[in-house]
């Protein structure tokens, strides 16, 4: 009898250590942290597939104990429960941390660049290389006039209501929640500040911007920004029409060209300056902030022509007269010539 009690009470102290050890792996695999050094980020897209997020986090963060990670994520109902986004895994997260967030749906935001945009098209490319959206939905939305309409636009201006900088959002936003937020932008943007300089220049906002895109189309270098802008707003004062010819490039549809001919200037559109009084219908490209304010600050000055330095350094030689700007574009015609530029 004193044998069989004893035999009972030596399984049950190795069963109950047994079950000790096994809390103890266990505790000690849901509470160990993820083997990286630094900040990693899962993207989960409208697919919401639990097996790419677990191959995500076994190659970017180590899953220290895939099994385990597996039973905690189907107790804690998160295999049926994911949400999109970009979420941050830090050093020092566990699993149980890891499912927590994922299951939230607590998003670290991106941070949303885009700059030197010429198109529509190019602006959809860039959206969607930093968002979760592809590039066909973000440019049917960009391209849409009842969408542009939505906001006051059409679908020749619609893009200046996207102001170049850097901004936070959320990876899976949705298209309709992008254009709202630049939106909002574009309203913070055009402060009374702005509005007041643009009406004291005798412009609206929308053609500020559309005589921005003109001034970064056609100089290549910022400091030469409020310059041009000064020009173009002293022929506007006198009613002469802009013979930009950058307006040309994007009548004809060829941005590349380096040298304009007689024909080009015959191109019938309404973006074309040479042939149409006042400014084009919408921006030849999205102007950025730098150029937007040069024309709201502008060097004053008496210059109402300039052409491209005969060097080809992209400067140009400002005027104030016909006489003087016909010498300059004479010593910039030789220099194309001389270099077989036609």
């Amino acid at each position: 009898m004193k044998k069989r009690t004893k035999i009972i009470l030596l399984t049950a102290g190795i069963l109950l250590l047994i079950i000790i050890s096994a809390g103890i792996y266990t505790y000690n695999a849901i509470f160990k942290p993820f083997d990286h050094p630094e900040t990693v980020y899962i993207y989960i897209d409208e697919e919401k597939s639990y097996d790419k997020v677990i191959d995500q986090l076994q190659e970017k963060a180590g899953i220290p104990n895939e099994r385990i990670f597996n039973l905690l994520a189907d107790r804690m109902k998160y295999i049926n429960n994911i949400k999109t986004g970009r979420y941050a895994i830090k050093p020092g997260t566990t699993m149980l941390d890891a499912i927590r967030l994922l299951r939230s749906g607590v998003q670290e935001p991106v941070n949303l660049t885009f700059n030197n945009i010429r198109n529509m098209e190019s602006l959809a490319g860039r959206l969607s290389s930093q968002l979760m959206a592809d590039s066909l939905s973000l440019l049917e939305a960009l391209t849409n006039p009842d969408i542009a309409a939505g906001y006051g636009f059409n679908s020749q201006t619609f893009g200046a209501m996207f102001i170049p900088n850097t901004y936070q959002v959320y990876w899976d936003t949705s298209v309709k929640g992008l254009t709202d937020r630049m939106k909002k932008e574009y309203d913070a943007f055009w402060n009374s500040n702005r509005k007041k300089r643009a009406e004291e220049i005798g412009l609206t906002p929308l053609e500020v911007s559309t005589l921005a895109s003109i001034v970064e189309e056609e100089a290549t270098y910022a400091d030469e920004y409020p310059i041009v802008a000064g020009l173009y707003l002293n022929r506007i004062k006198r009613g002469m029409r802009l013979e930009a010819d950058p307006t040309v490039k994007f009548a004809v549809g060829d941005p590349t060209l380096r040298r304009i001919l007689f024909k080009h200037l015959e191109v019938e559109s309404p973006y074309n300056t040479y042939k149409n009084d006042g400014l084009p219908p919408g921006p030849i490209r999205i102007p950025s902030i730098q150029g937007i304010d040069a024309v709201l600050n502008p060097v004053s000055h008496n210059y109402l022509f300039m052409c491209a330095k005969d060097d080809l350094s992209g400067r140009h030689n400002f005027a104030v007269t016909h006489a003087e700007h016909a010498r300059n574009a004479r010593a910039y015609q030789r220099a194309l010539n001389e270099r077989r530029i036609y």
